[in-house]
């Protein structure tokens, strides 16, 4: 995937794939205005916890780009709507609370907004190398040429680099350890079959999309050697929300006895939760069950329960990594 950027800053507006048409459509969104990018991580234009944590704290940034005074004021409020957007993922509040500090620590200075952009491009740089150190971590996954099941989308639209568990899974391919990729659907927002295809396309590797429902008899046949998906929030204890219909495999993986690993940063690891039952999990509208593509295949008042994550207890977990290791459990990342 060479050449091909998710997200990124340029010439003082933020550029991003709009990851809602894809992948029938490749279109960029590019804007200063952080309501713009408010709504577009609201709207799942930008997905994926570290992209939205990034995206965020360049919204951030933005924000005091062209205000003279009440800057405060603009930054409170910028920040009180980006927090808004996305309850579960904690890589959102974490890149938030980053451009806060920086505020706090230059907010009489003349160059502000030089050092919010600053370390907004800290922190994607920064995730750019969490995400070469995961990959690596996590060749110890593969004992041979290996058929993966993914779920969800963690690959190079979610990162600013090669991604968490889809960059494990490309690392691990190009070194000739993955025969086959299996991704779920995801449904309801099909974000497997629109961009985790959209990304094994665009690297070469060999994959089949199947719906959610099929990865048990896929582990009952025998063809699935091992799981491994990201992570929106992992709680101290190792307990880990990610998109809905993840318990379901880490469920079955216990039953088929085949491993089920986690990739996620350590951004994404929220020390002041103790267990997966403080994590808030968000719901979605009932409009994403009933439709697809804005196509009605139900009735509209018929009542949908529509939560957008699920979370994982640790004991089903098999391994978590991430840029600073291969964690096996128990997990204790109180000291992480």
């Amino acid at each position: 995937m060479n050449g091909f950027k998710s997200i990124e800053f340029d010439e003082e507006k933020l550029k991003f794939i709009d990851q809602s048409k894809l992948p029938l459509v490749e279109e960029y969104i590019v804007t200063d205005d952080y309501e713009r990018i408010a709504e577009a991580i609201e709207k799942l234009e930008v997905r994926g916890a570290p992209a939205i944590g990034i995206a965020a704290a360049y919204a951030l940034a933005l924000s005091i780009k062209n205000v003279s005074d009440e800057y405060e004021i603009v930054f409170s409020k910028a920040y009180e709507r980006l927090a808004s957007t996305r309850p579960t993922a904690v890589n959102l509040f974490w890149a938030l609370n980053e451009i806060k500090s920086e505020f706090e620590k230059n907010r009489d200075t003349k160059k502000l907004y030089d050092k919010l952009i600053h370390k907004a491009n800290e922190i994607y740089l920064d995730d750019f190398d969490k995400c070469e150190k995961m990959a690596e971590f996590g060749l110890q996954i593969f004992q041979k040429k290996s058929k993966v099941l993914t779920h969800c989308n963690t690959g190079h639209l979610v990162t600013a680099g090669r991604g968490t568990a889809f960059g494990i899974i490309q690392r691990a391919f190009d070194l000739g350890l993955v025969e086959h990729v299996f991704a779920d659907e995801t449904r309801p927002l099909l974000q497997g079959s629109r961009l985790t295809a959209f990304e094994l396309d665009k690297s070469g590797i060999p994959f089949s999309i199947i719906t959610d429902s099929t990865a048990a008899f896929l582990m009952k046949e025998g063809k699935v050697d091992l799981v491994i998906t990201g992570a929106d929030r992992i709680t101290s204890n190792g307990d880990a929300a990610n998109k809905i219909g993840t318990y379901s495999l880490a469920v079955n993986c216990k039953h088929h006895n085949i491993p089920f690993y986690i990739a996620a940063p350590t951004t994404t690891i929220d020390v002041n939760l103790r267990t997966g039952e403080d994590i808030k999990i968000e719901e979605r509208d009932k409009s994403e069950i009933n439709s697809i593509g804005g196509v009605q295949i139900t009735k509209q008042n018929y009542a949908v329960f529509s939560p957008a994550f699920d979370v994982t207890p640790n004991f089903l977990i098999t391994a978590i990594i991430t840029e600073k290791g291969f964690h096996l459990p128990p997990f204790d990342f109180l000291n992480v």
